[in-house]
């Protein structure tokens, strides 16, 4: 489980990189290479144990897995609607997740110490 949970999100990530990029060209397959690969990265999110018991961890994840649920929200977007809200969805996830890949570290290092 050590080494699987950070592949899926390696390939689930490439996947809804490659799905979210290839939309823009009509190809019929590129939502759901999206939707697949955020699921994966869903359930790698899901499936990492926090690093910590503070009060900052516990909000940091639970970003985490709001951006998460957002990033598979954008995929159900992308089948439902025929414009382009689906990059609002994509946006806040991208927002959310980058701000906690950043602080989640930050504060449990700051708990080791």
């Amino acid at each position: 489980m050590k080494f699987l949970v950070p592949g899926l999100f390696t390939v689930g990530a490439v996947m809804a990189l490659a799905g979210a990029a290839v939309y823009f060209t009509g190809w019929f397959l590129a939502p759901y290479i999206y939707t697949v690969g955020a699921l994966l990265v869903a359930f790698a999110q899901i499936c990492t144990p926090p690093h910590g018991n503070s009060l900052n961890i516990r909000r940091l994840r639970r970003q985490q897995l709001l951006g998460a649920f957002c990033l598979v929200l954008t995929g159900g977007l992308m089948f439902f609607t025929h414009g382009n809200e689906w990059i609002l969805a994509l946006t806040v996830a991208a927002v959310i997740e980058l701000y906690t890949a950043f602080r989640l570290p930050q504060e449990e290092a700051k708990e080791k110490e």
